[in-house]
């Protein structure tokens, strides 16, 4: 699920020295387990979604520690960050807080979240990559995945039988075959694929799916990557697809993809899991016609593999500043371990390991999804990757490439030296 990276905290008295607060352990000595109170600030998402989930964790740990008192704050995503940034500049921190796992860096960096040991959370050798890599910095661990979100391509089943095309495309070569009759036969206005051009979700895909990266790091320095040979190739690949079968606005995001997707103008969708039934939600769907016609799969990449996909989801940490690390520590592993994970997978989740993850494939109603994000990436875990997000500099690149303003050659240059100015600086 996107999240919008906060990249400079900005508040006095944020950043604190983590070694003076313990070492790692998932706690430290300025929080144990005879804490008398903890309180755990999460999302509106666990509050109308799954509140059992949270109490059952309550009571697991209140049984263990007869007397404590555990406060729950929730928080809508658009006003969570500068409530929190206004709190941690105070000394009443709370003791657990969820953050969206792109949200994580900016906080990492200014040293906002205490150390935990890896080995004191469930299934901690299976995190799945993106998510393992959104809570490590610097080598150190800062934080528990709590769920992932994947992306999946998403089609008019209807559509694709009208030429023929009766089964999802295994491979990219059949895609495009099928993209292609498909925008023969319904004309020059319809968008075979639906292809926002600055969706850099989309984009970054086909960038590693062709071995590029958007940064590298060698010698703890970072160095942006857009314009290496692989990296090329793929964002060539994002221009062909956006000129062939992409006929709306070449300066959209993603952002109202499903209200589109569902004004019925478009085949096709490569997106957020849950973006296609969204889109034909009664409420979205302006056809009226959309319902058991949209069909869910697995993207090919170009390079024959399954398209590597961006994991959003959320992480949870522990403030520097919580006087009950220990005990914040062993909620979160309660709240995310193995029952938990199952709790969160039946209300349609993706859990935050492989191995609850596999499960998952042999599931029809959950393969698809599955499948999809055990390829993966995730963004640089550089100290000014902030900043590049804040300045916007992919979809500015992406839009150059889209409406023809610049050469793929050219746009890419001219974001590796935006990005090589900033990705360095905490």
């Amino acid at each position: 699920m996107k999240r919008k990276l906060i990249s400079a905290i900005g508040i006095a008295g944020m950043v604190v020295s983590i070694a003076a607060c313990g070492g790692e352990g998932g706690g430290s000595d300025k929080g144990g387990a005879d804490a008398k109170e903890l309180t755990v600030w999460l999302t509106v998402d666990a509050q109308n979604n799954w509140p059992q989930l949270v109490k059952a964790a309550d009571a697991a740990v209140q049984k263990k520690h007869p007397g404590l008192k555990i406060n729950h704050e929730y928080y809508g995503w658009p006003d969570k960050n500068a409530k929190l940034d206004a709190v941690l500049a105070t000394d009443k921190a709370p003791d657990v807080v969820e953050m969206g796992n792109t949200e994580m860096l900016g906080y990492m960096v200014k040293g906002a979240f205490a150390p935990l040991d890896p080995a004191k959370f469930d299934n901690s050798e299976a995190w799945l990559d993106g998510l393992k890599a959104s809570v490590t910095y610097e080598d150190k661990t800062y934080g528990v995945p709590y769920y992932a979100g994947g992306r999946v391509a998403n089609w008019r089943k209807d559509i694709a039988a009208s030429v023929g095309v009766k089964t999802p495309p295994k491979t990219y070569k059949e895609l495009t075959a099928a993209l292609d009759k498909i925008q023969k036969k319904q004309g020059g206005k319809f968008n075979a694929w639906y292809q926002p051009t600055r969706d850099w979700y989309a984009a970054m895909s086909f960038v590693y799916d062709a071995g590029g990266a958007i940064a590298t790091e060698s010698g703890g320095q970072w160095k942006a990557g857009l314009s290496s040979p692989e990296s090329l190739k793929g964002l060539t690949e994002f221009k062909n697809v956006v000129d062939s079968y992409m006929h709306g606005d070449k300066t959209k995001d993603e952002s109202d993809r499903y209200i589109v997707y569902g004004q019925g103008k478009s085949a096709m969708i490569f997106a957020a899991a849950w973006e296609g039934a969204t889109a034909e939600d009664p409420k979205n769907d302006k056809t009226g016609k959309l319902k058991g016609k949209l069909e869910n799969f697995v993207m090919p990449g170009p390079s024959g593999k399954n398209m590597p996909v961006f994991l959003g989801g959320s992480d949870l940490a522990v403030p520097v500043k919580s006087d009950a690390q220990a005990l914040a520590a062993e909620w979160i592993n309660t709240y995310t371990g193995s029952s938990g994970q199952k709790g969160l997978m039946a209300k349609g989740n993706l859990p935050n390991n492989k191995t609850d993850l596999a499960t998952l494939k042999n599931d029809p109603a959950t393969a698809v999804p599955a499948t999809a994000a055990e390829s993966n990436w995730f963004v640089p875990m550089a100290p000014g990757w902030g900043q590049v997000e804040k300045a916007q500099i992919l979809q500015t690149m992406l839009q150059s490439i889209g409406t023809g303003k610049k050469s793929v050659e050219a746009a890419a240059k001219d974001a590796d030296a935006a990005i090589d100015k900033v990705i360095n600086t905490k």
